[in-house]
């Protein structure tokens, strides 16, 4: 199974370095344009998996424009080779398409994100390939750096963990060949619980959702976790 992954930002990079999958990425000089359609079809066409590690992580950034581009637009872009080639894609989604959602959502429930350009245009990506692509998995997650580098945590609850324990799980999936959409995690958290002891625990900025917690019964039963 040859496997191509788009990005080397904090995930992309960890997925490689337990995989030593390919990477393409605009820092390594070897990922075309994200609107050179033939460009991307000539590196795509080769593999039988892309994973798509790519997105616009400035959550709260009001550039609409910027968010729409990265997270949807190339996206679906992607989607679309990925299907004309015949490779499977692999996009990288986000807990927080569930950041309005009261309880703790399973992959069947209706995705409700917060008020973020962010969390709406990961979705529009979910949606897309779920309509329009014949063999993907959507990964819906959340990591964070390993060891933690910030003097100051968030008091929020979350099913995301640190980056290598995330990346293993899509690893996991990804080698026995999952399909359609997967909550990825590690169980219910505050995310304090990823950083050191000293660090300050504050409340989150405006518009950040407090608790992003997902249903991980599918993960678990797929993989024969606890």
């Amino acid at each position: 199974m040859k496997v191509l992954i788009l990005g080397d930002g904090l995930l992309g990079k960890e997925i490689a370095s337990q995989t030593n999958w390919d990477v393409a990425s605009r820092k390594l000089n070897n990922l075309p344009n994200i609107n050179d359609w033939d460009g991307l079809t000539d590196l795509i066409y080769k593999y039988d998996v892309v994973v798509n590690c790519i997105a616009h992580t400035d959550t709260y950034s009001p550039n609409k424009q910027l968010h729409y581009d990265i997270n949807y637009k190339f996206t679906s872009d992607i989607s679309d080779i990925c299907n004309n080639e015949g490779v499977k894609l692999v996009h990288i989604s986000t807990e927080f398409v569930y950041a309005n959602n009261e309880k703790l959502p399973t992959e069947d429930d209706i995705p409700i994100p917060g008020n973020t350009w962010y969390g709406y245009t990961k979705l529009l990506a979910d949606e897309y390939i779920q309509l329009r692509n014949e063999n993907y998995l959507i990964c819906r997650e959340l990591h964070k750096p390993n060891p933690f580098p910030y003097n100051e945590v968030w008091k929020v609850q979350t099913s995301g963990d640190t980056v290598d324990k995330i990346a293993n799980l899509i690893i996991k999936l990804i080698n026995k060949d999952a399909q359609g959409v997967f909550n990825v995690g590690t169980g219910d958290k505050w995310l304090k619980e990823l950083a050191p002891k000293s660090c300050k625990k504050i409340p989150p900025p405006f518009k950040t959702p407090t608790d992003t917690r997902m249903n991980l019964d599918k993960l678990n039963d797929f993989l024969g976790c606890k």
